[in-house]
């Protein structure tokens, strides 16, 4: 996940493709990037896009930078739909 803090509303955007080839949702969240704001806000986002609980969502890596390994506990079929509106169509 690729997170900009301070970007004027809580929305996730879609998928982006990194310089290194790896594709990432694109998320932007109000909240600035001081004392874990951001990330807090982050993950209420990730939980009200997913519709699952926050304590469902964790941030396993790049806590401090912008690009994030996120976790979501639970059945993955239970996202695929969520996510699946976020990814680009192809046509």
């Amino acid at each position: 996940m690729r997170l900009t803090p301070k970007g004027g509303r809580d929305a996730v955007e879609g998928v982006e493709t990194l310089a290194d080839g790896r594709s990432v949702l694109k998320a932007r969240v109000r909240a600035a990037p001081e004392n874990g704001r951001a990330n807090t806000a982050l993950i209420a986002l990730i939980a009200s896009t997913l519709r699952t609980p926050k304590s469902a969502v964790s941030i396993r890596a790049g806590a401090t930078s912008r690009v994030k390994t996120v976790f979501v506990a639970g059945a993955p079929a239970l996202y695929l739909d969520a996510l699946a509106k976020l990814a680009p169509t192809n046509g």
